[in-house]
């Protein structure tokens, strides 16, 4: 018999790893569910209807014999490269909002979704069991999740308080000062769950520490809702320590293709892009992601960018007259919105919105995410901005489950 035996032939930290959840682990959709748990765009793809994805075949028998056309090339590897789809990525951010300089294809790393970028960016900074990153909860959870992966360590130095979930950058550039191994510092803006945009003076602060040689990597998921020329995308274009990391996931309603995008440095850049697989962008997401950051694809964009707003203001005002609903925690600059739920004194109470969260999924088909766990977040719920109709619903079964749970019904 093999002495084979997993617990002592696997990697410590990977046994203890707890993998990254979604609430659609336990509420999976089945075609009736309102889904306003995962931040995704409830408007769809940013596609015009003559976008191409597929070919149609002919009926023509006579055709049998013809070559078949292959749009995409599938019968070929994709472009290792992706200088066209990339040169799209930097037409967008190049706003010259925060400097004259121009972002090129030599700035960009793609990658199978930000995920990829998260984890490339450990392997290529970080030494196993060696060297540290700093995260600032409450935040992104897949950033402990690849630092596990990696037997790489955390360093946490948890944002202000709520409602602003700021940095706390005296207390980050002590950690820097005290701790060299620190090598990354990821900092998500708008912070997800907290929503907050952070602020570009208290970023740029921590670019410029004195004395800490490490990568500041500024995740902009959700940069695409906040006011215009929000990104600080561009100005990876003027620091040497700055990657900021994009997706198509969000705002373009394109996370089944899994298209994600970090901005650096041209040095940097280009150790990311020797380090990844030769070709981790399939040439269907290339196409269609593609389509997406063309014109029309942009239109549809921001055509449905400001429906969704137009229901997260909605959210804003009807939301503090339910009853139960407590303050809304941290910022308006996502698509989703971080807010308490009370107990019968009024306090924000993680039974309540734990109950909360479990009955909208399981009796209402509503599903929302609970972050009451996360620093911070006491008795929160996060909630994605869904379309007018998902909306209604929303507010519908949330008076109704708010009455159950809190014995006022």
């Amino acid at each position: 018999m093999s002495p084979f035996n997993l617990e002592t032939c696997a990697r410590p930290n990977i046994l203890a790893l707890q993998p990254y959840r979604c609430a659609r682990d336990d509420y999976k959709d089945d075609g009736t569910n309102i889904l306003l748990d995962a931040n995704e765009n409830a408007y769809g793809p940013s596609l015009s209807p003559s976008s191409p994805s597929s070919s149609s075949s002919s009926n023509d028998d006579n055709s049998k014999d013809a070559p078949k056309i292959d749009p995409l090339g599938l019968h070929r590897y994709p472009d290792p490269h992706q200088h066209d789809l990339k040169q799209l990525l930097c037409n967008l951010r190049n706003t010259h909002a925060h400097t004259p300089k121009t972002l090129t294809p030599a700035n960009l790393f793609v990658g199978v979704g930000s995920d990829e970028a998260i984890d490339a960016l450990l392997r290529c900074f970080c030494v196993p069991g060696k060297d540290r990153i700093l995260t600032c909860p409450p935040t992104y959870g897949m950033y402990a999740v690849s630092a596990q992966v990696n037997d790489v360590s955390i360093v946490r130095v948890p944002l202000l308080p709520a409602p602003t979930f700021a940095l706390d950058v005296p207390a980050i550039s002590a950690a820097l000062d005290a701790d060299p191994s620190i090598k990354l510092l990821y900092l998500c803006s708008p912070g997800n769950p907290t929503g907050s945009l952070l602020a570009k003076s208290d970023v740029v602060t921590l670019l410029n520490h004195p004395s800490w040689n490490g990568v500041v990597v500024l995740d902009e998921a959700y940069i695409d809702f906040a006011p215009d020329d929000a990104s600080l995308a561009e100005l990876v274009a003027e620091y040497p320590n700055l990657v900021v990391m994009q997706t198509l996931s969000k705002a373009f309603g394109m996370a089944g293709i899994r298209l994600g995008a970090a901005f650096a440095p041209a040095p940097i850049a280009a150790l990311l892009n020797s380090l990844k697989a030769p070709y981790n962008i399939s040439s269907p997401t290339s196409a269609l992601a593609s389509a997406a950051l063309g014109p029309a694809g942009l239109a549809v964009m921001r055509a449905n960018r400001d429906k969704l707003l137009a229901q997260r203001d909605r959210l804003l005002r009807e939301l503090p007259a339910v009853d139960g609903v407590g303050r809304l925690r941290g910022g308006t600059e996502s698509n989703f919105l971080l807010y308490e739920m009370l107990d019968k004194d009024g306090k924000p109470d993680n039974g309540v919105a734990l109950a909360v969260y479990e009955r909208l999924a399981e009796t209402k088909g509503v599903v929302v995410r609970f972050r009451g766990k996360e620093h911070g977040c006491e008795g929160c719920l996060r909630i994605t901005v869904g379309t007018e109709e998902e909306v209604t619903r929303f507010l519908e079964a949330l008076k109704k489950t708010l009455a159950e749970v809190r014995g006022t019904a």
